[in-house]
């Protein structure tokens, strides 16, 4: 598929996912900026009015809680930055609820931490509660919930949060809204730098030298971006990368910024889930005959291909799988305790108990994962 064909899938998309950060809509010195919110919205509108369905997923409630607490800046300590989030949390949700219905559309506020996604069953019911939102016509307005996320089941960013509600809600399209208008070769600052206007595969992006975002207000930048497309990307979700001042060009025409190539099929939820949300609760090393079969040949993996063990897990929990080089390549459901498996390690079929099960992790259960697209899970 062409660069122009995939805009054009994203013109076409009837639902999509939105995402738009900070340092977009709240200043550190003046907090929620309302004009920028607005315009934001008269851009989304329009897709929505014209029969369209918008998920969008917007950073912004520690921004916008800075100047009314009287802070100098965003907050370095999780507390405060729990308390301003809890403060600019009703001050966005009011913004955008009297933004939006300029054009008599109602705001739905959904609040998710990780933990909402890690767990099959949350990930499942925040499903229904998006269907059921989008059938009723209101405009989800999704965000992390700060206030109450505590270190362990923070989302990290907006950006990988939004690739996972894009794919939770079935978007067709996500598009992921910077204070840089498109992905450059190099740190656009610097003024000697080329802007990247298609990624189609991993290859494209080797080289480049990405830094993160100087706004000081956002906890992204272009890495955590970058991430969020490729994940998307992976997942058969074709992503659009574009500056917050060209949102109505970006929603209309698609014809700014940086597209990301789908992959050729989706994901369906349940491997989604396994590959890119869901909690991971250790780590199984892989001798490069097993990486072959579970990532090329996508086989079951053996014990006769285990190296090593990290973690305290029980059988049915989520692993991460990784190759000689710590690189990780697969995710999947593990059949064994963590301690039933160094006896097992380099064991091949005919030198198990003839009663016990062969596979560690049976492929139907095992989700290939491309280099930089592991997700975070809770650590071992």
């Amino acid at each position: 598929m062409t660069a122009t064909r995939v805009r054009e899938a994203i013109v076409a998309a009837r639902r999509l996912v939105v995402k738009v950060g900070s340092s977009a809509l709240t200043s550190a010195a003046n907090g929620l900026d309302t004009s920028r919110l607005d315009a934001l919205v008269d851009a989304v509108a329009t897709r929505i009015v014209a029969g369209g369905e918008v998920v969008l997923v917007s950073s912004g409630a520690i921004g916008a809680g800075i100047a009314p607490l009287s802070l100098a800046g965003r907050p370095e300590d999780l507390a405060t930055q729990q308390a301003a989030a809890s403060v600019g949390q009703l001050a966005l949700a009011h913004a955008y609820a009297e933004s939006f219905g300029r054009y008599h559309l109602t705001v739905g506020q959904v609040l998710l931490t990780s933990d909402d996604v890690a767990r099959r069953a949350h990930y499942r019911n925040a499903q229904r509660t998006f269907s059921r939102l989008l059938s009723l016509g209101a405009v989800p307005v999704v965000n992390e919930n700060d206030t109450v996320a505590t270190e362990e089941i923070r989302f990290g960013d907006n950006d990988r949060l939004a690739a996972l509600v894009a794919h939770l809600v079935g978007a067709e399209a996500l598009v992921l809204l910077s204070d840089v208008d498109a992905l450059y070769d190099g740190d656009p600052r610097s003024g000697a730098t080329r802007a990247i206007r298609e990624v189609g595969n991993a290859s494209d992006l080797d080289g480049l030298q990405i830094g993160r975002s100087s706004s000081g207000l956002g906890t992204g930048g272009m890495v955590s971006k970058l991430a969020a497309a490729r994940t998307a990307a992976a997942a058969g979700i074709p992503v659009l990368l574009a500056g917050a001042d060209d949102t109505g060009r970006a929603l209309d025409r698609a014809d700014v910024g940086t597209v990301f190539h789908a992959a050729p099929s989706r994901l369906s939820a349940r491997r989604f889930w396994l590959g890119y949300a869901a909690g991971v609760a250790g780590r199984l090393h892989l001798d490069d005959g097993a990486v072959t079969a579970v990532v090329h040949q996508r086989r079951s993996l053996l014990a006769a291909g285990l190296t090593g063990v990290d973690g305290d897990f029980l059988a049915g929990d989520v692993v991460e799988l990784v190759d000689p080089e710590q690189t990780v390549v697969a995710r999947g459901v593990v059949a064994f305790d963590a301690g039933e498996l160094p006896a097992m390690l380099g064991r091949t079929s005919s030198e198990l108990p003839a009663n016990q099960r062969r596979e560690v992790v049976h492929a139907d259960d095992l989700v290939p994962i491309g280099e930089g697209h592991a997700a975070r899970g809770r650590s071992a």
